[in-house]
């Protein structure tokens, strides 16, 4: 299965006290369905951390191309949210999400658990040097114990900051960005435990990224676009 295509839009929030069976039962029955019935879309994985300080849940929805996260088809949803998602969005909160341009990737199949690793970069060379580098980087990242797969982004903001009717029912954004992220999928959680320290020191000694904000994470349910075909 994997993260198919060339983009993807990744977004991490917490879930007001008492609201979280609801958006759990919304987001599996609903929200990921509609989603990846969406021309473009190609896998949707929830992540949820339930000891987290904050960002207990994430989500990373696997797309053709970053273009798919302003498309036309897309954007008619936004707009047009579904009764049960405009009673879930206010619940929300400390929501950050932004479409990302995948640079790289390495391994196989589904991990068990994610970690994201967000950066700003540093330096003048900033994403094209990155480019240069990050096949080697996911690579190197690739050998650790524990790790089965690993996709190098780097955030496309303007591409997800379209305004929209779910942007007006959901808190204001006010969650501080990032230039590129790693998505480390592991085997187990373990296991990334144990090796997503040294991901991180991979990526800075680049000299290309600074910063490293880690969340860590079990996957909690994927959806792909042929599963929707196959239920159509």
């Amino acid at each position: 299965m994997g993260l198919k295509g060339g983009a993807f839009l990744a977004i991490w929030h917490d879930i007001a006290e008492g609201a979280h069976e609801n958006y759990i039962e919304w987001h599996t029955r609903e929200h990921m369905p509609e989603r990846l019935s969406i021309p473009g879309f190609r896998t949707g994985k929830r992540l949820h951390d339930r000891d987290a300080a904050r960002y207990v849940f994430g989500t990373i929805y696997a797309g053709e191309d970053v273009e798919v996260f302003r498309s036309p088809a897309y954007l008619e949803r936004l707009n047009n949210p579904t009764p049960w998602t405009s009673d879930v969005a206010p619940s929300f909160q400390n929501f950050l999400r932004i479409a990302c341009r995948r640079i790289a990737h390495a391994g196989l199949g589904d991990g068990g658990a994610m970690a994201t690793i967000r950066f700003a970069f540093s330096g003048e060379r900033g994403e094209s040097g990155l480019e240069q580098g990050a096949q080697p980087l996911v690579d190197a990242i690739l050998s650790l114990p524990g790790v089965a797969a690993v996709h190098l982004g780097v955030a496309r903001a303007e591409v997800s900051s379209v305004r929209t009717r779910e942007t007006e029912i959901r808190s204001e954004m006010a969650e501080k960005g990032f230039d590129a992220v790693l998505l480390v999928e592991g085997s187990s959680r373990p296991g990334l435990v144990a090796s997503v320290g040294r991901a991180r020191d991979l990526a800075l000694q680049t000299g290309l990224l600074t910063g490293a904000e880690i969340n860590l994470y079990d996957v909690a349910f994927t959806l792909t676009s042929e599963d929707m075909e196959g239920a159509a």
